[in-house]
C-alpha cells in the first residue's frame, strides 16, 4: 500500500519521478511492440501454400490481393516478387531486397529505446544515490554536533532506494528488448526464407499450362496477367 500512495517515491529522491517516467514509458513501448510484432506474425507455411495453390490455378490477381489484405512484413515481400515476375530474376531479388528494407526499420522500430531505457536507469539510480548521499553529508554539516544516525541514516535509505529502483528497471527492461529482439529476428527469417521459397516456387516449380489443352481453357499465364 505504500507504494500505490507514493512514499516509496517521496523516500526516494527526486531521480525517483525520472526512473519512474522512464518505466511507464518503457512498458507502454513493451505492450505497444507486443502488440504490434503478434499482429505481424501468420502462419508462413500456410500462407505461402495458400498462395501457390491460387498460382497454379492462374489466379495471380487474387493472389496479389490476398497477400496486400494480410497483415505483417511477409505478405509484403511476397507480393513484391509476384509483381516483378516478369523481369529477369536479379531484378526480382532487388524487389524483394528493397520491400524487406523497408519492413525491418518499422518492426525494430522503439526496441532500440526499451534498450536505450535499460542502459540508463542505473545510471539515473546511481544519480538519485550520489545526490541523497551529498544531501545527507550537508545536513551532517548543518546540524553539526547534534547530528545524529538517525538523520544520516534517512539519506542512505534515499541513497539505496534510488539505486535499487534504478537496477529493478534496467532488468526489466533488459528483458523485455531481448523478448522484442527476439520476435523481430523470427519475423527476419521468415521473411527470409518466404523470399526465397516463393521465388525458387515461381521460376522453378509453378507449372506451365499444358500444350494439349484448347487455347480457350488455357488461362492468361502469369507474365500475361501481371504485365
Amino acid at each position: 500500500m505504500d507504494f500505490w500512495n507514493f512514499s516509496l517515491l517521496e523516500k526516494g529522491g527526486p531521480m525517483m519521478w525520472a526512473l519512474l517516467g522512464l518505466s511507464i514509458l518503457g512498458f507502454v513501448f513493451f505492450v505497444e511492440r507486443t502488440l504490434f510484432l503478434h499482429k505481424g506474425q501468420i502462419r508462413t507455411n500456410a500462407f505461402l501454400d495458400g498462395i501457390k495453390n491460387l498460382l497454379r490455378k492462374r489466379r495471380v490477381i487474387e493472389a496479389i490481393t490476398v497477400c496486400e489484405e494480410t497483415p505483417g512484413p511477409i505478405p509484403k515481400v511476397v507480393v513484391a516478387a509476384l509483381r516483378n515476375y516478369n523481369r529477369p530474376e536479379p531484378e526480382m531479388r532487388t524487389a524483394m531486397r528493397e520491400a524487406a528494407l523497408v519492413e525491418i526499420p518499422v518492426l525494430e522500430r522503439r526496441v532500440g529505446t526499451i534498450a536505450a531505457i535499460a542502459k540508463v536507469s542505473p545510471l539515473l539510480g546511481l544519480l538519485g544515490t550520489v545526490i541523497a548521499m551529498l544531501s545527507g553529508f550537508n545536513l551532517m554539516q548543518d546540524i553539526g554536533a547534534y547530528a545524529d544516525a538517525g538523520v544520516f541514516s534517512g539519506q542512505v535509505a534515499q541513497a539505496l532506494i534510488s539505486t535499487a529502483a534504478g537496477l529493478a528497471i534496467s532488468a526489466m527492461a533488459y528483458l523485455a528488448h531481448h523478448f522484442l529482439y527476439g520476435r523481430v529476428r523470427a519475423l527476419v527469417h521468415d521473411m527470409e526464407w518466404a523470399a526465397n521459397d516463393i521465388m525458387q516456387f515461381l521460376l522453378r516449380d509453378l507449372p506451365e499450362a499444358q500444350e494439349d489443352e484448347e487455347p480457350s481453357q488455357v488461362e492468361p499465364s502469369l507474365k500475361e496477367q501481371i504485365g
